[in-house]
């Protein structure tokens, strides 16, 4: 979820841009230096100025909704501020991030679960780590939770 943006510029929403580099797909971080002079605004300073369309087509095709702007020295990002439209769309990306992570837990608690099974422990044995892997289970969930209540409000925080 750190990847849905909340309104502030910050690197990090730059993290899976991959931009062409003499034929090898690199993530732009290992090409540039990224900085966010104020909270609307993220500039891209690469090592090689030739490679400036590259990144630019690298983060139009990464469908971030931004517009980069390439100054010959740089690349620059105004990032628009969030429409309504847009935060129920973040609201609901966000969502079904919670769902998949939900899913993985209980996964793992039903691989667990079989594990134990399939082991020589007493009955007693199995019992107990059953009810310890649901009580794990039980935080984890929990944790998603609380950190999609958070992400949740700061998408629609205006």
């Amino acid at each position: 979820m750190i990847n849905i943006r909340a309104g502030k510029a910050n690197p990090v929403m730059l993290k899976n841009v991959m931009v062409e580099y003499y034929g090898t797909p690199t993530p732009l971080s290992q090409l540039s230096n990224i900085n966010t002079p104020d909270g609307r605004t993220i500039t891209i300073q690469p090592w090689e100025k030739s490679i400036l369309p590259e990144i630019e087509k690298g983060i139009l095709n990464a469908n971030l909704g931004f517009n980069p702007m390439n100054n010959g020295e740089s690349v620059i990002i105004n990032v628009p501020p969030l429409t309504e439209e847009r935060r129920i769309e973040l609201v609901k990306l966000a969502k079904a991030e919670t769902e998949n992570a939900k899913v993985s837990i209980r996964n793992a608690r039903k691989d667990a679960n079989n594990d134990i099974k399939k082991s020589n422990c007493s009955e007693d044995i199995q019992k107990n780590a059953e009810i310890d892997i649901q009580e794990l289970t039980d935080n984890y969930i929990k944790k998603v939770d609380s950190i999609f209540a958070s992400k949740e409000k700061d998408i629609l925080t205006v």
